[in-house]
């Protein structure tokens, strides 16, 4: 009986993989596609996308040691049938830079030290090319500098092609640029910083170099110590590269369906994951023509949870990745944000887009400029290529999953502003959902509205109020929220639909309007206001599409009017 492929949950080694015939989707055609492009290569995606384990599937491909066991490790794949002239002739040399840490005092130690046991690693691994002793020689030098001039050395002299390759190669740069500062980092980036000269170095030395990262920032700053790479990062034949396509997803669904691992429908399945883990885009000329990414991560962590459990995640964020998402707000110095970068993310959090363009690079001291910062929000997988506007882009959230993300910034701004009582939300989110008790929810949240007024700035007018909503109702696990979702012809500001796959006890959904007074309106522009919203939430709540959503669960209709900071008017429409 053949054995079951497993799913390679937290795995980024491509030998292991293969060795343990865990299930792969096969990106190997892109190999030839980046051999017809350049030598010097330069790739840039949001984390948990898979460059690692890209990297470790082109270290096999091209190692000149495991030449002889191209079928064993690529049977079955594309390139096993469309091998190119390079396959297995290189010399490989791999870095992996998110290795390197410690205090500013230490790391340029630390830096040598990692290098140059990489080095040394090189030297034994690839000691029958070279004369006898090379190994010992490389290792007897001083420094990582030493031991990789010897070895271009040899290599150079007996003609052995070396392909270098580095991921993470802006790690500790970026960490060094957060924790430390400015100053620091620019001491490490330019004039004589080790980390320029280092790059200065590898110019020259190698046949092939890839670099993997998640921001431009670093690669701008040493630039005329390394001015031979090639930026793909935006171009079209590699938008697909990483990640899944739709049909990667489905791919896997039927795979572990035949094999009696799940139970679940391929359509229902993807119909549950595409709102959170799909539709990235990372080339403008590919917006209209390729299908949309889904994070690959989480898109495993998901089957992983259904074939071990028989049941989708409850929580659809795999709760390993919230480090990422941390680490990545600290990176854009979040908490230092000047006002005008602070709407920017209060801009995109409320209307879910923004229009801007792509810089494929910028130094870290033009890290404020608004299509930098803009760019590097795109960069850190937190905003996507939705459109293409003319000379611009529309530059949108993706998907809940990182939508979530934003939210949990806006409630944490708003939290140390007037703090809301989380359990006691919890409560009436039960309560709304269980019993159909849906005035305690919204008072809540009005009232914590009002009492946010030291904010009055960003969050006055309708449109910041429906993000100040948004922040807060998302917190509700049994719904699947769907602001201004299009209903009956029309799109409603809220509608809570049951999320039945994870909480099939949910006996009441809603449709919420949301109506905003300016403070001097009179009670008649009130009263006129109010009947506008009866007439219009009565006419979403006929759309056929709305009883396919709610299944048996009572629909409300609810209008919430608030007044300037004040809660006006909450009540329910008869449909």
């Amino acid at each position: 009986m053949e054995k079951i492929k497993l799913l390679p949950y937290g795995i980024s080694d491509f030998l292991q993989l293969r060795k343990e015939s865990k299930y792969f989707v096969d990106k190997t055609k892109y190999i030839s596609i980046m051999e017809d492009t350049d030598n010097f290569l330069f790739l840039i995606r949001p984390r948990r996308f898979g460059k690692s384990m890209f990297l470790s599937m082109l270290r096999a491909y091209y190692d000149i040691n495991e030449k002889d066991r191209f079928q064993e490790f690529f049977e079955g794949l594309w390139i096993a049938d469309h091998p190119t002239e390079w396959r297995g002739q290189f010399q490989m040399m791999f870095f992996d830079y998110s290795r390197i840490g410690g205090t500013i005092d230490v790391l340029e130690q630390n830096f040598d030290g990692y290098c140059g046991k990489v080095v040394d690693e090189f030297a034994e691994r690839y000691q029958q090319y070279y004369p006898e002793g090379f190994a010992e020689d490389v290792k007897a030098q001083p420094n990582f500098r030493e031991k990789i001039n010897l070895v271009y050395l040899k290599a150079q002299r007996l003609q052995h092609p070396l392909y270098l390759i580095i991921d993470e190669y802006d790690n500790f740069t970026n960490s060094v640029l957060n924790q430390e500062g400015e100053a620091v980092y620019h001491a490490l980036t330019h004039a004589n910083g080790f980390y320029r000269d280092i790059f200065k170095l590898f110019k020259g030395m190698f046949a092939r170099i890839l670099m993997m990262g998640v921001s431009p920032v670093t690669m701008d700053d040493v630039t005329s110590g390394y001015n031979i790479a090639s930026n793909i990062s935006l171009h079209p034949q590699f938008n697909l590269m990483l990640g899944f396509s739709e049909e990667d997803v489905r791919g896997m669904i039927r795979y572990y369906r035949d094999k009696g691992r799940i139970s679940q429908d391929e359509e229902t399945l993807i119909a549950d994951m595409k709102p959170w883990y799909d539709n990235y885009c990372f080339s403008e000329n590919r917006v209209y023509e390729d299908p949309k990414v889904f994070n690959c991560d989480m898109v495993i962590y998901y089957l992983k949870n259904v074939i071990q459990t028989g049941e989708p995640p409850r929580q659809m964020i795999d709760p390993n990745t919230r480090t990422d998402y941390k680490k990545m707000w600290r990176l854009i110095q979040i908490d230092k944000l000047d006002n005008y970068r602070r709407s920017i993310i209060h801009q995109i959090a409320e209307n879910g887009y923004i229009y801007g363009t792509l810089n494929g690079s910028f130094p870290a001291d033009r890290l404020t400029d608004t299509d930098n910062f803009v760019s590097l929000l795109y960069y850190y997988g937190m905003l996507t290529i939705g459109d293409v506007r003319g000379a611009r882009l529309k530059l949108i959230i993706p998907n809940n999953n990182v939508r979530r993300q934003y939210y949990d910034w806006l409630t944490e701004e708003y939290q140390r502003i007037a703090t809301i009582d989380m359990s006691k939300l919890s409560d009436a989110f039960d309560n709304a959902a269980l019993n159909g008790q849906w005035r305690p929810m919204l008072e809540e949240i009005a009232r914590a509205y009002h009492d946010t007024t030291s904010v009055r700035q960003l969050i006055e007018g309708e449109h910041n109020l429906q993000g100040f909503m948004n922040a807060y109702l998302t917190f509700n696990p049994y719904y699947l929220l769907a602001p201004e979702v299009e209903l009956n012809h029309g799109f409603c500001d809220f509608f809570l639909m049951p999320d039945f796959m994870r909480y099939p006890m949910v006996r009441h959904s809603y449709i919420i309007e949301l109506k905003y007074l300016k403070t001097d309106a009179t009670k008649a522009e009130a009263e006129r206001q109010w009947c506008e919203a009866e007439e219009q939430i009565r006419h979403y709540a006929q759309g056929p599409r709305v009883r396919q959503l709610i299944g048996d669960t009572e629909l409300h209709l609810l209008i919430l009017q608030i007044r300037g900071y004040a809660l006006e008017r909450l009540g329910k429409v008869q449909a």
